[in-house]
């Protein structure tokens, strides 16, 4: 197989202004992430948000999923109020995340949860968040600053998926969040914490990995590059014909998908 795989990103849908428009909807992604994705040998395909139903749909055509950072999801759908600092603006992206993570796992797609992505994934896996970190944080060093990432170490768990991709003790990270794992979700364990405990990242079956940094605001791509590995060698599986079909002649269409 020769072509590069596709990863669906998902996107923000939020009110821009550009040109001579003003306050349109319009669905986004910053270009760190596309990029992100192109450097690291995957073709980007923006996936804004739709019916809900239709994730499958969509997944099936895809060799990855990115779900990017953002504002915070409704802690209804981990059964709690929401916090006074919570940014909860956007039922739609919620709903149509929410799906395509169920979609993927369901699927075993590979797939990476950037920072908001990452608490998706943890709340789809019936986990719930912490809503706002300086309340449970003597220094909180994870928030960035206006229009500014911050930076923090992070320390990956050795013989973890995350562990053999950045198998250093520590490494500086660039970060941008206010909330994080509290109660992991079933199926996930932690892979990555912050020197004050935090976790920092998650992992699944398969290449099921969340993150609660912003790799793409960094020039480290190992693990975007695994997961382009990891879409390359699924979309790999998904057409090579089943051996005994093969050798009667035949060929198994389960096989060829």
């Amino acid at each position: 197989m020769d072509r590069r795989p596709l990863i669906g990103v998902s996107t923000y849908l939020v009110d821009a202004s550009w040109s001579d428009w003003r306050g349109r909807r319009v669905a986004l992604v910053p270009e760190r992430y596309t990029a992100y994705v192109q450097d690291s040998g995957g073709i980007a395909v923006l996936l804004p948000p739709d019916a809900p139903e239709r994730a499958p749909e969509v997944l099936a055509r895809l060799d990855a999923l990115v779900i990017v950072g953002g504002p915070d999801i409704d802690p209804a759908y981990y059964g709690e109020p929401a916090h006074p600092a919570s940014e909860v603006d956007s039922p739609e992206r919620d709903a149509w995340e929410v799906a395509l993570l169920r979609a993927a796992l369901a699927a075993g797609m590979p797939l990476l949860g950037i920072c908001r992505g990452m608490q998706v994934l943890n709340v789809v896996c019936g986990g719930t968040l912490v809503q706002h970190l300086p309340d449970v944080l003597a220094a909180d060093v994870h928030g960035g600053s206006p229009g500014k990432y911050g930076s923090h170490p992070v320390r990956p768990v050795p013989g973890t998926l995350l562990g053999g991709l950045l198998p250093e003790c520590e490494l500086e990270v660039p970060t941008f969040h206010h909330q994080a794992v509290d109660r992991v979700g079933a199926g996930l364990r932690v892979s990555a914490h912050a020197p004050d405990g935090t976790v920092e990242a998650v992992e699944g079956p398969g290449f099921t990995l969340g993150v609660q940094w912003h790799p793409e605001q960094g020039d480290d791509l190992r693990l975007m590059r695994a997961l382009v590995r990891a879409a390359t060698a699924a979309a790999l599986d998904a057409v090579v014909p089943d051996a005994a079909a093969t050798d009667a002649g035949v060929l198994d269409p389960v096989a060829l998908g």
